[in-house]
């Protein structure tokens, strides 16, 4: 594979659509850009949290789920950074839990997508 295709897919982790604007998939990138920016940020919105590494307390399935959250690449940082989010006693809290990892998750698979349209394995 090619450096521009390996910047593809670090660019692509980091800031979702991005990988996809930059091999010439204009419309894809920016559509997946919105999708994951919603479900980070709605997810958010309704008392979701972020899973982490440091709240896994040797159990498997919450080591995975951090490294599924954190597949929204810089979303998730910055969203660290800005402060705790969510509240366990709060009616919408799995729902936003469950959409800031779906997007983290999506975003991951958006990153496969790009790796092989570098790879040329894919129109």
């Amino acid at each position: 594979m090619s450096a521009r295709g390996i910047v593809a897919l670090i660019v692509a982790w980091l800031l979702p659509g991005a990988g996809h604007v930059l091999l010439g998939r204009r419309e894809r990138g920016v559509a997946y850009f919105a999708i994951i920016i919603t479900l980070f940020v709605l997810g958010l919105s309704i008392d979701g949290t972020l899973y982490t590494l440091a709240e896994t307390h040797g159990s498997l399935l919450r080591m995975l789920a951090s490294l599924g959250s954190m597949g929204s690449g810089a979303l998730y940082f910055i969203a660290r950074a800005l402060g705790p989010f969510g509240s366990v006693t709060s009616s919408t809290y799995e729902y936003g839990t469950t959409f800031t990892l779906s997007a983290g998750l999506m975003n991951l698979l958006l990153v496969l997508d790009c790796w092989d349209i570098a790879r040329g394995k894919k129109q």
